[in-house]
């Protein structure tokens, strides 16, 4: 595991945050996006402010978006998996906070046994985001 530790994003990261996400995408057989790295770049742009944003690695490697004023992780996306670094990620946000919650797709069984393993439970099952219409779970994180 990269020994770094997780770092606030900066403006100057938003083009590598776009990168992972567009890699991910086009590497996940059951997602689809109409989106390209500009506009997702665009999506994280206008959202920056209002998020805090985890990056680790320098090149950025992975990202943590969330919204503290909903307690809503928005986005977890990493380059590789298995190494810590999702882990270190999510570890920061709980930081200080009793409660968690977060949306994944139904199909990305590999996201839903880290975020059990991390202490989040599924509570709801909902239609996706109109844009590609995965189905989603709502897994939620309380301290205890």
């Amino acid at each position: 595991m990269d020994t770094s530790k997780p770092r606030r994003a900066t403006r100057s990261d938003i083009q590598a945050m776009a990168g992972i996400v567009t890699d991910w995408e086009k590497a996940t057989p059951w997602k689809s996006s109409p989106f390209t790295p500009q506009e997702i770049a665009g999506f994280i742009d206008s959202a920056f402010d209002e998020r805090e944003i985890w990056v680790w690695g320098d090149p950025v490697v992975a990202y943590l978006a969330f919204n503290p004023a909903t307690s809503h992780i928005g986005g977890l996306y990493a380059r590789a998996t298995g190494q810590g670094v999702g882990k270190a990620l999510v570890d920061q946000v709980k930081q200080g906070r009793d409660f968690i919650w977060l949306n994944t797709h139904v199909p990305n069984l590999n996201a839903q046994r880290f975020y059990k393993r991390e202490g989040f439970a599924a509570v709801s099952r909902h239609a996706g985001d109109p844009s590609d219409a995965v189905e989603e779970i709502r897994m939620e994180w309380h301290r205890r």
